[in-house]
């Protein structure tokens, strides 16, 4: 491998403060917010809250180390921490890539069963299954991504680094657990994913489909948030991680290597931000977790009918009184002032009362006044 080629880290440590500094915050609160609705509001768990319960919990253990890598960045490539979690840390981003991924197939075969196979559905998807399959994925992945807890800390200009091979053995064993990473953790996963979304919209085409249209709805919003997952998070990300290391291991020009370490930057932080595409799939296409989410924020729906019985009330308070000074009016009111008004007051039992006995308010007067110009107009 050429050692004489020197790679410029200013772009690349900025590009990952900036984007972990959006993704931090983003993908832990959304994250976070989901683990607990799907694990304490949410009283009738399926095969698919399953799926979604994991790949949170995927989201938020890989959002955990982004405060470090950040305080990494912004020390200019000086690791403080422990040599062991500084594996655990690149162990863990991996660990997200690829359960992440292996859950997306997971909910897209289900929904292709609900929707290909609806009355195979209940027979087929069990809690049971669904919590085998995803003890199944974390096994699978970890051990797949058992060789990155062998590279940790090194020595460079005089600073600890972390995340950055430090020999060449270091590169050749990334470049072979590169296509391992990619056969089975993006390429048999892809295929599986647009598989099943082609049948699914070939369902929906012919309208042999008899569910109801929110199911239909769930069912777009699904292949629509899956599929830009992984056009815009995981394919350009694999792509040119294959292309640089193809360019390191074979000695390339310096400047194409260079060339290639940019866009490896700009696609990784595309691959890290995906914790926070994994919320919009929660809501627009899990129904159990959007009616947690809608019965947990009922101020919101009763807002505007909180405001509308206002005004009822406050009409029908007006109108009370009206009619409460109408009557006083009517009963109270000495001769002079009630005379022009009695070919409409029409009913008097008791008719015209003394002076004396008529002890109205100042409010009360000046509604009387009112009343009476309106008689007289």
């Amino acid at each position: 491998m050429n050692q004489t080629c020197e790679e410029s880290e200013d772009f690349k440590y900025l590009a990952y403060k900036v984007t972990y500094s959006v993704v931090f915050p983003i993908g832990f609160i959304s994250n976070s917010v989901a683990l607990f609705v799907f694990l304490c509001r949410t009283p009738e768990k399926s095969a698919n809250t399953v799926f979604m319960t994991n790949l949170a919990i995927s989201d938020v253990g890989f959002s955990l180390t982004l405060p470090f890598r950040l305080v990494y960045y912004f020390r200019g490539g000086q690791w403080d921490f422990p040599d062991w979690f500084c594996r655990w840390c690149v162990f863990s981003f991996y660990v997200n890539l690829y359960t992440s991924v292996l859950f997306l197939t997971g909910l897209s075969i289900l929904r292709y069963i609900a929707v290909v196979q609806p009355f195979r559905n209940k027979s087929l998807v069990t809690m049971r299954r669904a919590s085998l399959s995803c003890f199944a994925i974390w096994i699978f992945v970890a051990c797949l991504s058992t060789p990155f807890l062998m590279t940790g800390t090194s020595m460079r200009h005089e600073k600890t680094r972390c995340f950055e091979p430090g020999n060449n053995k270091s590169w050749k064993r990334i470049f072979i657990l590169n296509y391992v990473g990619v056969l089975f953790g993006f390429v048999i996963p892809f295929f599986i994913i647009l598989i099943c979304y082609g049948c699914i919209i070939c369902k929906l085409i012919k309208g042999e489909y008899s569910q109801t249209m929110n199911t239909r709805r769930r069912a777009v919003y699904m292949i629509a948030i899956v599929l830009s997952t992984f056009l815009l998070c995981f394919l350009p990300y694999h792509v040119a991680r294959t292309v640089h290391l193809h360019a390191k291991v074979l000695e390339k020009n310096c400047q194409v290597i260079e060339f290639l370490l940019k866009v490896l930057v700009i696609s990784l932080c595309m691959a890290a931000s995906n914790s926070c595409f994994n919320p919009l799939l929660y809501y627009f296409a899990g129904e159990t977790f959007r009616k947690a989410i809608i019965r947990r924020a009922p101020h919101q729906r009763t807002f505007s009918s909180f405001k509308q019985s206002g005004r009822q009330r406050q009409s029908s308070l007006q109108k009370s009184r009206r009619q409460s000074f109408t009557s006083v009016h009517q009963d109270c009111l000495p001769c002079s002032m009630n005379s022009s008004c009695q070919v409409i007051n029409k009913k008097k039992p008791e008719g015209c009362k003394p002076e004396n006995q008529c002890k109205l308010s100042d409010s009360e007067e000046n509604e009387v006044v009112k009343d009476r110009s309106e008689c007289i107009e």
